[in-house]
């Protein structure tokens, strides 16, 4: 069964997001995605500096299987990249919820926050 840490809110879309830190929230694909994913082999990560709102395909993953898309979970400014995913892919199915991050952001609207699953609305979601 997938962690699904308590703490954070979720996207239908599977990714993750850290509220309590809105000035540089950390985000990421949940435990599940990465294990339908299955291996994770290359990361197109967004750019630092880049606006982006709610539901906008910003970065990609691949993995053994196929490509897909990672969306912002929320609006906001992208502040921070993590190299270190983009040098070593692996790190999102070893780690998903900490080295595996992928980008933070600067949340500009704190009410979108609300509208994400919280870990029990997230658990149902992915039954």
């Amino acid at each position: 069964m997938s962690q699904i840490p308590d703490h954070l809110r979720y996207a239908d879309s599977h990714e993750w997001i850290d509220p309590t830190n809105p000035d540089a929230a950390p985000v990421g694909i949940s435990d599940h995605a990465q294990e339908e994913l299955t291996d994770v082999v290359y990361l197109e990560l967004p750019k630092v500096g880049a606006t982006v709102s709610k539901g906008d395909a910003i970065a990609v993953i691949e993995s053994v299987k196929a490509a897909n898309d990672i969306y912002s979970p929320v609006s906001g400014e992208i502040v921070e990249i993590n190299e270190a995913v983009g040098e070593d892919p692996a790190a999102v199915n070893n780690d998903p919820y900490g080295d595996g991050w992928i980008f933070k952001i600067k949340v500009s609207d704190p009410g979108e926050l609300e509208s994400l699953m919280d870990a029990e609305a997230y658990r149902g979601h992915v039954g």
